[in-house]
């Protein structure tokens, strides 16, 4: 069997990563919910090998959510794109915002004051704002009652990121929506029914450029993948990561797992290892966006 494509952007996915994908962050999904995942990815242009985007099944219905780096990708796509600034708002902060017109008489919100002492308190709000060539700069402000319920929700990983890293969280949350509005990003964090009726044909492309090198991966070949080799793939996916964070000794990896309170069985099980790799997928996502800032953001 050829090895087989599909395209993401300007990026594709050879059978090998579907393979990939289907242990491992999609593994919840069944055939139809992941033959639609694997359409809207094509269809978006949303990367799931690089965290763009990512499905998780609540009460057996598929939730695909779009990653931070997604909308910022395609904002930085679209004619005009200038940047933009995304704070937190402490208790302590003097903060001010004002209303203003544009010269068709629209009203938009700017930042009148925004200054900082410390100690800061706690965070009560945050706002975002998304500058495109020829528009009025858009503003998403929004207090942290707003988001409380993530905090609280019912999924697993979404309440433990919320909670553990709620300040990264709660910036990338409000960026998005400004970036949404200001370069009109059609793409929502919604459940998606997923009826055999409903899925999109899937019809990968074969690829061109095979060389006598490239290993060929056949479907009759990854049914026969044992539970041990999922779990063996998915533990040298896990350290590949820790790798990637500098987190190279077991001491580091253990001090890692027990900041984190992560809860591994002895072996680890597959569930237990997917929620890590997604813990260590959102930290490597933070760490990018902290090397990126010079280059993203306006300054104040």
């Amino acid at each position: 069997m050829a090895n087989q494509i599909i395209s993401v952007g300007k990026n594709e996915l050879t059978q090998e990563d579907v393979q990939t994908l289907k242990q491992t962050i999609a593994k919840d999904l069944n055939d139809s919910q992941f033959k639609l995942f694997l359409s809207m990815c094509e269809k978006t242009g949303a990367n799931p090998i690089v965290n763009e985007i990512h499905p998780s099944v609540f009460k057996g219905q598929m939730t695909v959510q779009f990653g931070y780096d997604f909308y910022i990708r395609k904002a930085k796509e679209a004619e005009g794109y200038k940047g933009y600034d995304v704070q937190l708002i402490h208790e302590n902060d003097e903060f001010k915002v004002a209303r203003k017109q544009d010269n068709e008489g629209r009203s938009y919100m700017v930042v009148e004051q925004h200054e900082i002492t410390f100690p800061r308190g706690k965070v009560i709000g945050g706002y975002a704002i998304a500058y495109r060539d020829g528009v009025t700069p858009f503003m998403t402000l929004m207090e942290v009652t707003e988001v409380e319920h993530l905090r609280k929700s019912n999924i697993g990983m979404q309440k433990t990121m919320w909670t553990n890293y709620f300040e990264d969280m709660f910036k990338k949350h409000i960026l998005k929506r400004a970036l949404k509005s200001a370069f009109g990003l059609e793409f929502d964090d919604n459940p998606i029914e997923s009826s055999s009726n409903e899925v999109p044909e899937y019809k990968p492309r074969e690829r061109k450029d095979i060389t006598p090198q490239q290993e060929v991966i056949d479907s009759d070949q990854s049914k026969q993948d044992t539970p041990e080799d999922k779990t063996v793939a998915l533990k040298k996916e896990m350290k590949q990561k820790f790798i990637q964070l500098g987190i190279k000794t077991n001491q580091a990896i253990n001090e890692y797992i027990a900041k984190n309170n992560v809860k591994l069985s002895n072996p680890a099980t597959e569930s237990e290892l997917i929620g890590l790799i997604q813990l260590l997928d959102m930290n490597l996502e933070m760490q990018a966006v902290q090397n990126n800032t010079d280059d993203d953001e306006l300054p104040e």
